[in-house]
């Protein structure tokens, strides 16, 4: 690993323009490739997960699969509704839109209760995926209809218009997440390195590396079909990591700079950068990836995506560090020597790159109780933590709803008045049953037994309807319920026909297949698919964890105490998101609605990418201890040396992640901003509390023991050999 990463940084420093030129072909390469080939995104049939999804492959294969629908509201602007009016709108709505190539159909006009209200419901062709696509000549129709009868109001929802409004108002929040985190990241690069362009470098490099990113994914998505979060994770990754492989490379170039006094060339020094810095960027971006690979395990196209997006995005990152970066650091080394070698002529005293190795008094400061009461720091700091993973006692999972989108999304204000206006239509459950074919009048007999059964229940409404399929191998039961789909009575009603209604009826029917699908159904088979997979998503990740840490290291001990770690500041940030975001305390100040829960995707993915990230700190940190103790300082010496060293430049890492994380905070998403916030406040609790107190204690108490079964061996330096890298042919 320290032989590839040295070879990639010797050539790249060695022919710095082809190095230069050759990323930026790269990336426009993965662009152009990834725009001719285009996106594959994930199918309906793709998020099919439980018993809902297995209904819904029965249904789909009678060709009675559920249509997307939109609901045209047509009220008075004031007054009373003239039903004479809202008729003759419906009629002429009605025409329009069946008139359009994708309506498989128009509904009967269906007036609310207190009859201010007329409703036209209209299904689309296709699969419910494709739908936000087409919705748009719904709305130009409805538009219309709008103009030429003034004096009503007609609004339109329904999953179509809803799915478009949180993907505008997705794309809208990215690009306010954009305009917060880059000046914040330049700011917080330019205070670590006092130069414009050295600041700009991790940005630019970054950014290019993102762009290549997206690119690949579209390609890589004709293996794994992307889900439509894969850009969101790339951003969100690749800015963070991006920086951070950057930060590491250069904090180290510049310490060995400030080392050498100005003897030796810029070659030189990207080399010995490459080889300590540069191997862990190598070995962190592969903590990530192989951490990143376990959400494959999950069996989930939302977690695939999520992986192939992060994955990609690392892999790149890692790429541009190799070999763009030594290249830009000799060619800005080159031409700042140029610049020293003026001044020394001119009679001006030559400037000296300040070093970073020294730590400084905040640093001291912060380790000071680690340094002198070690294992009273490593309680009090582990109780700390654990004092914030006591409100996972009260964690509740759930799958976020339609019922949780925004407001801010018109279609959603709308939705509100359809279910105010028409509660029967609030909740429909789909019940599908395939047998054979001369079974079709058994089947249906007991269908109608359910639907009579769910008529009699308060759970239910009095509305049900029986398609069966043109072979008659196929008959789907819709059941209407008058309650939100996030409720508990909706939920009620789905385990009543689940566990009551459905197999008596049809349980006796031989070789009949059957269960039971719909929105709600869908809410309640995710979090349990997610609960099911999680032992073993999160068996390989502290397998694979504990792997890493060891082959990095030589170090059984390390390797748990890795694990250990990880779970820790894992934990303890979810207990703190459950802390905020299942009450209502926090509301005002983050601006969300609490759904009193947490989204069933944000635990596993917090401790996924939580892994693989901390180990960016752990690996950096842990391999500057090492090479002290390889260089024959002391364990306890080198432990304190080490943190020094790299406190600065974690803290760096650690405000930039941070800032990235933290800017999902201020999106409308609500798992979104879940998501966000307990990774920011993972990365804090890593980096200060972790990697400032709780890691050096331990190390401090185990001493020697802390390398076991290894040592770290004995590393005569370059000055003391009295040699310097191959590629110091540049030494003034």
């Amino acid at each position: 690993m320290k032989s590839f990463s040295v070879s990639m940084a010797r050539w790249s420093a060695r022919h710095p323009w082809r190095a230069i030129v050759g990323w930026l072909v790269f990336v426009a390469l993965c662009l152009g490739v990834g725009s001719a080939v285009g996106t594959n995104s994930a199918r309906t049939a793709d998020y099919r997960v439980g018993e809902a999804g297995r209904a819904e492959a029965l249904a789909a294969e009678g060709h009675l699969e559920r249509g997307s629908t939109e609901q045209v509201l047509i009220s008075a602007r004031s007054g009373a509704l003239d039903r004479a009016t809202a008729q003759a709108a419906a009629r002429d709505l009605t025409a329009r839109m069946e008139r359009l190539p994708d309506v498989a159909g128009v509904a009967d006009p269906m007036l609310s209760d207190d009859r201010a209200i007329l409703m036209v419901e209209v299904t689309l062709k296709g699969e419910e995926r494709d739908a936000k696509d087409k919705v748009d000549a719904l709305v130009e129709q409805t538009a219309a209809v709008q103009r030429s009868h003034p004096g009503l109001l007609l609004q339109e929802t329904g999953s179509p218009s809803i799915s478009k409004g949180v993907d505008r108002q997705r794309s809208d929040d990215l690009a306010l997440s954009e305009a917060i985190t880059l000046p914040v990241t330049l700011i917080t690069l330019l205070v670590v390195f006092g130069s414009v362009t050295m600041a700009g470098v991790p940005l630019l490099l970054a950014l290019s590396s993102i762009a290549g990113a997206i690119g690949l994914s579209m390609v890589v998505s004709h293996l794994s079909p992307d889900a439509g979060v894969g850009t969101n994770v790339i951003l969100m990754i690749g800015l963070a990591v991006g920086v951070d492989y950057t930060l590491f490379y250069l904090k180290r170039e510049r310490e060995e700079r400030a080392r050498s006094g100005g003897r030796l060339g810029s070659e030189a020094l990207v080399e010995l950068a490459a080889a300590t810095s540069g191997r862990a960027v190598v070995v962190s971006g592969l903590a990530v990836v192989v951490s990143t690979a376990t959400l494959y395990l999950a069996s989930d196209v939302i977690f695939s995506s999520l992986a192939t997006g992060t994955i990609v995005v690392v892999l790149v990152s890692v790429a541009s560090s190799l070999t763009a970066l030594p290249a830009l650091l000799v060619k800005l080394g080159k031409r700042a020597e140029r610049k020293e070698l003026r001044r020394a002529r001119s009679g001006k005293p030559v400037r000296r790159v300040k070093g970073q190795g020294a730590g400084g008094r905040m640093w001291a400061a912060l380790l000071r109780p680690a340094t002198r009461h070690p294992l009273v720091t490593l309680c009090v700091s582990v109780l700390g933590l654990l004092a914030l993973v006591t409100p996972l006692a009260g964690l509740k999972i759930t799958e976020m709803s339609r019922d949780t989108h925004s407001r801010d999304i018109p279609a959603m204000r709308v939705y509100d008045r359809l279910n105010e206006a028409f509660p029967e239509q609030r909740v429909t459950h789909q019940v599908v049953v395939r047998a054979d074919a001369s079974q079709t009048a058994e089947v249906t007999s007991a269908l109608r037994t359910v639907a009579r059964r769910a008529a009699a229940d308060p759970l239910f409404a009095d509305t049900s309807r029986i398609r069966t399929s043109a072979d008659h191998r196929t008959n789907v039961l819709e059941l209407k319920v008058p309650h939100l789909g996030n409720s508990d009575q909706a939920y009620d009603s789905l385990d009543r026909l689940r566990d009551d209604y459905l197999p008596a009826a049809v349980g006796g029917i031989d070789g009949a297949e059957f269960g039971v699908s719909g929105d709600v159904a869908r809410y309640a088979d995710y979090p349990a698919h997610q609960n099911g997979k999680l032992p073993l998503v999160l068996g390989a990740l502290l397998l694979v964890t504990f792997a890493m840490t060891v082959y990095a290291f030589r170090s059984v001990v390390l390797g748990l105490i890795g694990v250990v770690l990880n779970l820790l500041s894992a934990t303890a940030a979810l207990g703190l998101l459950v802390l905020v975001f299942q009450g209502t305390w926090a509301e005002g100040l983050l601006d969300f609605h609490s759904t009193g829960s947490i989204g069933s995707r944000v635990p596993l993915f917090l401790f996924v990418i939580l892994f693989g990230l901390s180990m960016d700190y752990q690996v950096f940190v842990v391999s500057r201890i090492r090479e002290a103790a390889a260089a024959g300082v002391p364990t306890r010496q080198a432990v304190l040396d080490g943190i020094r060293s790299s406190a600065s430049v974690v803290t760096s890492a650690a405000v930039v992640m941070t800032t990235v994380f933290a800017s999902f905070v201020f999106l409308h998403i609500i798992e979104m901003k879940q998501i966000g916030f307990v990774l920011a406040a993972a990365v804090l609790l890593d980096a200060f509390v972790v990697r400032i107190l709780v890691l050096p204690s331990a190390m401090l108490l185990l001493g020697e023991a802390s390398w076991w079964p290894s040592r770290p061996r004995r590393v005569a330096t370059a000055s003391e050999k009295g040699t310097i890298p191959r590629s110091a042919a540049g030494v003034r």
